[in-house]
């Protein structure tokens, strides 16, 4: 393989990054640690394997910056939004996968491309001088060798956040003689129909000793390294969560609105809901139950939401120390690491939260090594756009003294000029210059100059 590009780590990021650059016709050498290597949280060899969800989140491109986010990937040729567009399952007015299909899908793509040669070996330190072009994309849960490497160039300590896994239920475990099928608000999504979620209704008793049952109950314990180590605030482990106020889970992911309960006609006190995450619709995810409670006290405490007192559980919930670099001081405009311009990274170590924001920075590092390659100088997307202002934020828009991972959203673009409508329609207003902004950035025509059909 003649000057290839080497891409390290098959996760979202790198998966992305490789097939960008392979299929505008360059060759990838992709590395990838696993089976050789395994991690905390992985449970398998796959490129593009999804550790906590199975959920890509909103899919609405008109409202949601992450439905932006997807339509903008979509547009721009992605890899991992159209396995996903093939893998979906129901969820509501979110975009979710069978995750086995979906990195299997991926798997096999880039197994079968003639420019992609994948190494199974664990990268031990930064890449040395004679690989040229390199995009490091190893991911939050980059193996320690790397790590203290990518520590030593860089004079920066690794900053670092832990991440926590959501249980899975086995449907027919479920008593559906309380729990109901219901999205909220009954909004259609794109897998399915109205009826994507089951809800598990708690009256007022009920939640309050459910509460108290998680703030009691056995925890993981720390090591002593890990103890000062802070989480992500959009990935709250329930207990810590439950620890902060009696009413926050009921305001956040147990909160009651939009769901009718067939027994009583009305929405619950709170309520538990379960997202579908296989394709054959017999497992279902706990949505925002990240845990870090021991998996006996998993079963006892979750056992005690109405609906679930015979639940089967086909995983446990899980937590992992994710890392990541302080980007805005130590990354440039393109992802290049300043003391190392022939070295981006990308994905969550870079400091963006969310599977689908990992994806779009490992796409974007991919489109620059290849602007290189072909003797350009990469330009970033308009920072009006969804992936714009999440590399933007990476890359300087946020503080380096209190850099923390961030998922993509409306405060991380400018404001429109002039006078904004209130409500919903002022991110349609967003939305709609973010992909008139993406057209121009991609060279593609607009409604206006394409050609009438024949």
């Amino acid at each position: 393989m003649t000057n290839p590009i080497h891409v390290i780590g098959g996760g979202l990021a790198g998966s992305e990054a490789a097939w960008q650059i392979a299929s505008a016709g360059v060759p990838v050498i992709l590395h990838e640690m696993r089976p050789v290597r395994p991690t905390e949280a992985h449970k398998s060899e796959g490129f593009a394997e999804l550790v906590c969800s199975n959920s890509f989140r909103s899919d609405d491109k008109d409202y949601n910056a992450v439905g932006l986010l997807h339509e903008e990937m979509r547009r721009a040729g992605s890899l991992i939004l159209a396995a996903a567009d093939r893998q979906k399952v129901p969820a509501g007015s979110a975009l979710a996968v069978d995750r086995d299909a979906f990195s299997d899908d991926v798997t096999k793509i880039l197994t079968e491309h003639p420019l992609i040669a994948i190494r199974r070996e664990e990268v031990t330190g930064l890449p040395p001088v004679e690989w040229g072009a390199t995009i490091v994309a190893t991911g939050p849960l980059t193996a320690p060798s790397l790590a203290e490497a990518i520590k030593a160039e860089s004079g920066e300590e690794s900053l670092a956040f832990f991440d926590a896994i959501a249980p899975i239920v086995y449907r027919d475990s479920v008593d559906f003689s309380i729990c109901w099928m219901q999205s909220r608000y009954d909004k259609e999504g794109p897998g399915g129909g109205k009826a994507d979620y089951i809800n598990c209704p708690l009256d007022h008793d009920q939640y309050h000793a459910f509460i108290e049952a998680l703030i009691a109950g056995d925890k993981t314990e720390f090591k002593d390294w890990e103890k000062d180590t802070p989480y992500f605030e959009g990935c709250l482990p329930i207990e810590v969560m439950a620890a902060r106020g009696p009413l926050t889970l009921r305001y956040g992911p147990m909160k009651g609105v939009g769901l009718d309960d067939p027994r009583t006609g009305r929405w619950p006190y709170a309520v538990v809901q379960l997202r579908q995450d296989n394709a054959l619709g017999t497992l279902y995810n706990m949505v925002g139950f990240q845990t870090k409670l021991k998996h006996a006290a998993q079963v006892e405490i979750f056992r005690k939401i109405p609906g679930l007192a015979k639940a089967e559980f086909a995983r446990l919930g899980g937590l992992h120390r994710n890392i990541f670099l302080n980007s805005p001081r130590l990354l440039d405009e393109t992802l290049r690491l300043r003391s190392r311009p022939n070295v981006r990274f990308a994905g969550q170590i870079t400091g963006c939260e969310g599977y689908v924001e990992s994806a779009a920075v490992g796409l974007l590092a991919g489109r620059f090594a290849l602007a290189e390659r072909a003797g350009l100088e990469p330009v970033p997307p308009p920072i009006t756009t969804a992936m714009g202002a999440l590399l933007s934020h990476i890359t300087g828009g946020a503080a380096a003294e209190s850099f923390q991972p961030m998922n993509v959203n409306f405060g991380l673009f400018p404001t429109p000029e002039g006078k904004l409508p209130k409500g919903r329609d002022r991110k349609r207003v967003y939305t709609m210059r973010a992909l008139a902004d993406l057209q121009d950035w991609l060279g593609l025509p607009t409604a206006a100059e394409q050609p009438a059909e024949l």
